[in-house]
């Protein structure tokens, strides 16, 4: 099924000059995967602790489009640098998960969206992820498949903190958008399962 992550082949080739770069200097995969996560949980963090400030929630945007190139860069240094290893799968795995997790729960701030609505959004997302990584022990491969993966919960999660945090996100449909990215979340694990058990990567 089509989803962004289609995409980052080419935002690779943007990347690779830097990456050539970093690895040259030293730096490794797993510090820009731990980078990462510790951007997320700063962000979510500063946002809970603002106690509701919607101008705040233009951090999640940034930070998304900033995590996203991490994640490319962290998997070009892994593959073709040399440096992948157990411990890096690990970490890109458990990082992603607890990223989703700090800028997700942070909604949960603002009483338009529901406190149920974003926390279900919150475990349906670990759930897809949870799903394609046992595409691995089902021997597909970790599988990516959409409707909503990792790229596309970003694209939708930024668009809602932005127009949120200028004041157009329309008040009558706030309650609804979370469940909304719930249910696609819940529908990309199931596509997942599905490959896993047909024994399809797609």
């Amino acid at each position: 099924m089509p989803t962004l992550y289609a995409l980052k082949p080419a935002f690779q080739d943007r990347l690779r000059p830097l990456v050539g770069r970093l690895a040259a200097m030293g730096v490794t995969a797993n510090f820009i995967t731990l980078l990462a996560a510790a951007l997320s949980i700063a962000a979510g963090m500063a946002i809970a602790a603002a106690s509701g400030s919607h101008l705040l929630l233009l951090l999640i945007p940034l930070v998304l489009f900033v995590r996203m190139a991490l994640n490319a860069m962290d998997g070009m240094l892994a593959r073709e640098h040399g440096q992948a290893s157990t411990l890096g799968m690990y970490l890109n795995e458990i990082c992603d998960v607890i990223s989703d997790l700090a800028l997700i729960l942070p909604f949960t701030a603002f009483a338009q969206f529901g406190h149920w609505g974003v926390l279900s959004f919150a475990m349906a997302a670990m759930l897809a992820e949870f799903a394609g990584m046992l595409g691995i022990a089902a021997g597909i491969g970790r599988n990516y498949a959409g409707p909503f993966g990792k790229s596309d919960r970003a694209l939708g999660l930024g668009v809602v903190a932005a127009l949120c945090a200028v004041g157009l996100w329309p008040a009558a449909i706030a309650p609804f958008v979370f469940p909304a990215m719930a249910t696609l979340s819940l529908l990309t694990a199931i596509n997942r399962i599905r490959a896993g058990l047909t024994g399809s990567s797609g």
